[in-house]
């Protein structure tokens, strides 16, 4: 027969052993961030090389439209440059005014299809409610018995650790 001990003693086996384990990744975490560091300064001369020479590019081809007539654009040692049309920006200040003005100015058959509704179920509100209510709403209750429970607090470690311990028991489950 099993006791509380016995769970004490299975349960301390599982700390230990998830510890040690957030402990390995917080160690292959500083690691990363040293490798980061070492190489930020080099990162940032790349990016702003990168960047000088993007905008140089972009002068040139802006200087030679004629170049680009036909096809607008072409793959060049792998890059995509030339022309291509616009796609433009929408802006308005007032969600409510352009809402408003839609509905006094345009037809009400293209309402639906320039204003957006979003009334949807909100599921906090709902776990809030018991079994009875859900019922008379439509709403089906699952899984809502007892479940067990193993999860250690989690911080970004213990995440990544997590995704280490669903990839380890992915063979077990097939």
């Amino acid at each position: 027969m099993t006791t509380m001990f016995d769970i004490d003693k299975a349960a301390q086996a599982y700390s230990q052993a998830h510890d040690a384990l957030r402990d390995e990744m917080q160690i292959v975490e500083l690691a990363i961030s040293g490798i980061k560091d070492a190489h930020h300064k080099a990162l940032r001369k790349l990016v702003a090389q990168a960047a000088d020479k993007k905008a140089m590019l972009g002068n040139i081809i802006k200087e030679n439209p004629a170049l680009f007539a036909s096809p607008k654009t072409r793959i060049i040692h792998g890059v995509k440059l030339g022309f291509r049309k616009g796609s433009g920006k929408l802006d308005w200040d007032s969600d409510e005014l352009v809402v408003k003005l839609i509905k006094k100015k345009l037809p009400e058959e293209m309402w639906e299809i320039l204003i957006k509704k979003t009334e949807k179920p909100r599921k906090d509100g709902l776990n809030g409610l018991d079994v009875n209510d859900l019922k008379k709403i439509g709403v089906t209750a699952e899984d809502t018995g007892d479940q067990v429970v193993i999860k250690p607090t989690d911080s970004e470690i213990d995440k990544l650790v997590d995704a280490l311990l669903a990839e380890a028991e992915e063979p077990e489950a097939a």
